[in-house]
């Protein structure tokens, strides 16, 4: 948990704050889960399933940002675009490094390309949280690559970060 909302919680309950954090972790995974099974699901022509794990996807949303109001996990626009730069920046500074070194050792590529793209994504996603934070005020065009994760102000004709190409990219709005 970054300080922003390190502080906001000083009151909580030790016991009730661990367990809080706990749901909201296992809400937010189940919600990132079943959107994957959704997908998948509907795939292989399953619509009905498709329809009920992104139904649950949503139920689970629901219970994640309760779980995050409750702990007083959201700040103003300011602390949270700054707990977003945080956020990233630990996570390809520190996290993700030892992970892919981990992975390359292992011999696990599907992994360690993972964290890679991941790690490259974080990266420019911290960037982008300061740049917003600079100026709350300026609009920011954005494409999401579906491959990697990577955001860019205008869709590229290849993703710099995994080579993915122009129709990988949608607009975000």
């Amino acid at each position: 948990m970054a300080k922003g909302t390190a502080e906001r919680v000083l009151s909580m309950d030790e016991k009730t704050l661990e367990n809080i954090k706990e749901a909201f972790a296992g809400e937010s995974q189940a919600n990132r889960k079943y959107l994957a099974f959704a997908e998948k699901a509907e795939k292989e022509g399953y619509t009905t399933a498709a329809k009920l794990f992104r139904a649950a996807a949503e139920a689970e949303t629901i219970h994640a940002h309760s779980h995050l109001r409750a702990m007083k996990g959201i700040g103003s626009t300011e602390e949270n675009l700054q707990e977003g730069i945080e956020g990233e920046t630990y996570e390809y500074e520190t996290m993700y490094p030892p992970m892919v070194e981990a992975a390359e050792a292992a011999g696990e590529k599907e992994a360690a390309r993972s964290f890679r793209l991941a790690m490259r994504a974080e990266e420019v996603h911290a960037r982008l949280y300061e740049k917003a934070l600079a100026d709350l005020e300026q609009d920011m065009d954005l494409y999401l690559c579906t491959v990697c994760g990577n955001l860019e102000s205008s869709p590229a004709e290849r993703c710099p970060i995994c080579g993915a190409g122009a129709a990988a990219f949608r607009e975000v709005n």
